[in-house]
């Protein structure tokens, strides 16, 4: 990954803002990828504020030691999806922690990593973040029924015209590249002059979230991070589509005590700090447009 490559954290100075990193707290980053979130929460904690950072790439954490290793034994970093963010934690001695970060976007370290998270060029339809996880996005593309392609497509990807997509897909098997898989998609559907994005967004989408059970993942971290927060502890979360942050916004609502499905003696554990997502300004859209599409929600610990 050469310089002009690394990831440019996304609402960078909105999570210091909600974090309130100080000197002596704990802090983790579920979500390593280029590191930029870690080092400013490093700096803002300066000089004894501590760090456990995660991430699934193994190859990311390569990257991020080389980055943060003049912060010396205060950032601790780790290969492992946030899922096992518990048992990490108790590893590495930590029990109790000051916030939290989940920034759930794609960074520009995995866009790079020609592993088909891009359909632009040549790279294989691989979609993993851990490259040690036995199921790719080509063997789903090549092998799955046509019917269960599409639901996949249409539940991950909310792609209204999946069923179309997937049996232009079945039509062209065997595909093995990315800019493969984006031609048949754009060729099944078409696009319009006034279309934004590109017509296989919605399904690298659902290939990508499938592949590395996202939302399985993020449902299983939640609950562990409340448990490792201090009283008075903040969860910061940036999600990049409706599907986690309805994820996000329910999960935080239950445990604020403002789910109408609850028993009457359940014990409230959040209070909710943002009534709307936090979304980026103009200024920070335009220096990085994947900013766009990112929402920001926090809950403090009771």
């Amino acid at each position: 990954m050469v310089e002009s490559e690394i990831h440019v954290p996304v609402l960078a100075n909105e999570v210091l803002a909600w974090l309130e990193p100080k000197d002596r707290g704990v802090y983790i980053d579920g979500t390593l990828g280029g590191g930029g979130h870690a080092e400013a929460i490093l700096s803002a904690s300066s000089p004894t504020g501590r760090l456990l950072g995660l991430d699934a790439d193994p190859a990311a954490i390569a990257w991020v030691s080389g980055r943060l290793r003049s912060f010396g034994n205060r950032a601790v970093l780790v290969h492992s999806n946030f899922r096992y963010l518990a048992a990490v934690a108790e590893k590495v001695d930590i029990s109790k922690v000051d916030g939290i970060l989940l920034d759930l976007g794609l960074s520009s370290f995995q866009l790079s990593a020609r592993r088909g998270f891009s359909f632009q060029g040549d790279a294989l339809l691989d979609m993993r973040f851990d490259p040690t996880q036995p199921v790719s996005a080509a063997d789903l593309v090549n092998n799955l029924p046509e019917k269960e392609l599409a639901d996949l497509i249409y539940r991950y990807g909310e792609e209204r015209r999946s069923r179309r997509i997937a049996k232009a897909i079945v039509q062209n098997r065997p595909l093995h590249r990315a800019d493969e898989l984006a031609q048949v998609v754009l060729k099944a559907v078409g696009r319009s002059p006034k279309q934004r994005i590109h017509p296989a967004t919605r399904t690298f989408q659902a290939l990508r979230i499938a592949v590395n059970d996202e939302l399985g993942a993020l449902e299983a971290v939640l609950p562990q991070a409340v448990d490792l927060l201090k009283p008075g502890g903040r969860l910061v979360v940036i999600s990049f589509h409706s599907l986690e942050d309805r994820i996000v916004k329910w999960f935080f609502r239950r445990e604020a005590g403002q789910d109408d499905n609850l028993a009457m003696n359940t014990p409230m554990r959040l209070r909710i700090l943002t009534k709307k997502p936090i979304i980026a300004k103009a200024a920070e859209i335009a220096l990085n447009p994947r900013s766009r599409s990112a929402k920001l929600r926090v809950s403090e610990r009771l």
